[in-house]
């Protein structure tokens, strides 16, 4: 019951075919008795985060006068979002390093997905936090053993790579986790793993270079390609880019495992070297694959390019779900595999069915990973999506805030989290359904992210900030007497990379002739007004697709009205969609479409946020 894993191995061993059983049998074992005790084990988390940071100056701020007792937090520290404590978080990041939320040092900042102003949040973290992460990672390992037993015997072959990184004016680094893991001493060392053991090597996925890093972890996944028992990567989108470069590149792939050689175009000296201890020539095997891609029909790729492949790991949760008819495709209908559910504020849980259909995926909320609380969701109205979520909520709101214990099967709620690292009471953001119990610990599907309407990638666009950067772009019609009367959007993922599309209806004076440049600098004003996870994303990490405005005929959206009240709407209380997923919809707003317009460049954007690139 006391087993914790707080810190990450500082020598990790090779592991044996007995330890490893072993491990996977303690690892089980705690699962059953976290999730029996989850009670005890939440106050005892939640005691030991507020010992040990009780004279931190935000919990002195809120007078908890080093209470640990949960009546005592709940009574005096209030429930809040990143903007209530981003004041605290800029002193940090200028290098303050006085003991403002944790009493250890803070190491890093791993950037979120979510913005505030337009600019990644910082979520400070803590050495030991990496730790939890990698037991979360074990614990899921051991469970997909269960049903997949000898996976140490194999490899997987997964498509990693690092995003950009910045330093704080104080010198800390900013970085999303995944890259955070990825640069850590425990990720080097992974081959000591049994579950770690790759297909590509250290340097292909710490290459910065997005097509050196892909063609030379594809290059090798297809080397070794009778080894893999596992393929994936973090993102359903990330892993059908991959099979979408294969598509465009699979001859120049195939020509280096003819030869032995590497693409002249892989030009870091790390990555070739690397590779070259993998590679050699195979003219059997290239004449393989390159039958297999010259097929007319993609459907299967995956299990007939790598036939002893057990399962795809891809999260197709939330807004990767829309993937999910694609990777099916490409796969032959293989398990689609979401192991597990964290942030960059916190790990939570894991599924502990993972060979579930993607529509029945649950996660079961690890309690010794922090303390949870959840404030309960109203529905506004009958609109999917439609979540009355307080910006901050009042005093009433606050007590409201229910245990991991008192949950509701049936429920939704947000997920409030307070952490190792000096987070207290706070709203992450995420919309969560209690499904069922494991023990006495409750499972939640993950419903969506709060107000976000379009999703691609990381990214994670709400109708708010899509609504200014529409206004922004009208104003580039100005000159022509025109301007936009409706406009939807929706993310279309049949391209890859998928892109976001806006349909607009115009007002126009039929005597002025608008040049499709004009609609092109629409696209990039639109993408310029939007935030920095989704510039980077198209301009650094090429994740996401040229912004799309279509022109629509006149009276479209009134068709659109008519046919969502021919359903069952209120024409009363009808109000059009500011972003349209029912397929019905989208067809009808495809067969109206008058142009096609797409951003010609890529917007503006550079590592860091922008206040602390203004400081030079």
């Amino acid at each position: 019951m006391e087993r914790t894993m707080s810190e990450a191995p500082n020598s990790p061993k090779k592991a044996t075919e007995c330890s490893i059983a072993e491990d996977n049998k303690k690892n089980l074992q705690f699962i059953e008795e976290v999730t029996t005790n989850v009670g005890n084990v939440q106050r005892r988390v939640l005691a030991e985060i507020l010992s040990r940071n009780a004279n931190v100056e935000y919990l002195q701020r809120h007078n908890l006068n080093g209470h640990t007792d949960r009546e005592t937090f709940k009574k005096v520290i209030p429930a809040i979002t990143y903007e209530d404590i981003q004041q605290d978080i800029n002193r940090i990041a200028h290098g303050d390093k006085s003991p403002i939320f944790c009493s250890q040092p803070i190491s890093e900042f791993l950037t979120s997905s979510g913005t505030s102003g337009g600019e990644r949040k910082l979520m400070p973290t803590i050495q030991e936090e990496l730790g939890r992460r990698l037991q979360l990672h074990g614990l899921m390992m051991s469970v997909i053993s269960q049903s997949v037993p000898d996976l140490e015997k194999g490899k997987g072959m997964y498509f990693l790579s690092i995003k950009s990184e910045a330093k704080t004016p104080g010198g800390l680094p900013a970085r999303p986790v995944l890259t955070s893991i990825y640069k850590s001493p425990y990720f080097s060392n992974r081959r000591l793993s049994p579950y770690a053991n790759y297909t590509s090597p250290a340097e292909t996925i710490l290459c910065p270079d997005s097509y050196q890093n892909m063609y030379s972890q594809m290059l090798c996944g297809l080397c070794q390609n009778k080894e893999v028992l596992r393929l994936g990567s973090y993102f359903a989108s990330g892993f059908i880019r991959a099979i979408r470069f294969l598509e465009k590149h699979w001859s120049l792939l195939c020509n280096d495992i003819r030869m032995g050689t590497i693409n002249t175009q892989i030009t870091d000296l790390s990555v070739r070297e690397a590779v070259m201890k993998i590679l050699k020539p195979d003219p059997e095997l290239a004449d393989f694959i390159e039958a297999e891609c010259s097929k007319d029909s993609w459907k299967g790729i995956i299990t007939r390019l790598w036939p002893n492949t057990k399962y795809v790991d891809v999260i197709v949760t939330g807004s990767m779900s829309q993937y999910i008819p694609t990777l099916d495709y490409y796969s032959n209908g293989l398990p689609l595999v979401s192991t597990m559910y964290a942030s960059s504020e916190c790990p939570f849980g894991i599924n502990l069915n993972p060979f579930c259909k993607p529509s029945e995926v649950s996660y079961t909320l690890i309690p010794t990973m922090g303390y949870f609380e959840f404030s309960p969701i109203h529905r506004t109205n009958e609109v999917p999506n439609s979540i009355s979520m307080s910006e901050s909520p009042n005093e009433k709101e606050q007590q409201q805030l229910v245990d991991l214990v008192d949950v509701k099967i049936g429920q939704e709620y947000e997920l409030v989290v307070s952490t190792y690292s000096g987070l207290y009471r706070y709203r992450v953001g995420d919309v969560l359904r209690v499904a069922g119990y494991k023990n006495n610990t409750p499972q939640f599907t993950f419903v969506c992210r709060e107000n976000v309407i379009l999703s691609i990638d990381s990214d994670k666009t709400d109708e708010v900030e899509l609504q200014n950067a529409v206004e922004n772009a009208v104003r580039d019609l100005m000159p022509f007497d025109a301007h936009v009367t409706e406009y939807t959007s929706y993310a279309d993922t049949a391209t890859i990379p998928g892109h976001y599309v806006l349909f607009w209806e115009l007002s126009i004076n039929v005597s002025t002739s608008i040049p499709p440049s004009v609609f092109e600098d629409c696209c990039l004003t639109i993408e310029e007004s939007l935030d920095s996870v989704y510039r980077q994303g198209r301009a650094s990490d090429k994740s996401i697709g040229p912004l799309e405005i279509r022109i629509v005929e006149i009276g479209t959206f009134d068709k659109l009205m008519d046919y969502c009240v021919s359903l069952g709407a209120s024409i009363d209380q009808y109000k059009t969609p500011r972003c349209v997923k029912f397929a019905p919809h989208v067809e009808l707003l495809n067969s109206r479409v008058m142009s096609s317009h797409f951003s010609q460049t890529c917007p503006n954007w550079v590592p860091g946020h922008r206040q602390w690139n203004n400081m030079n």
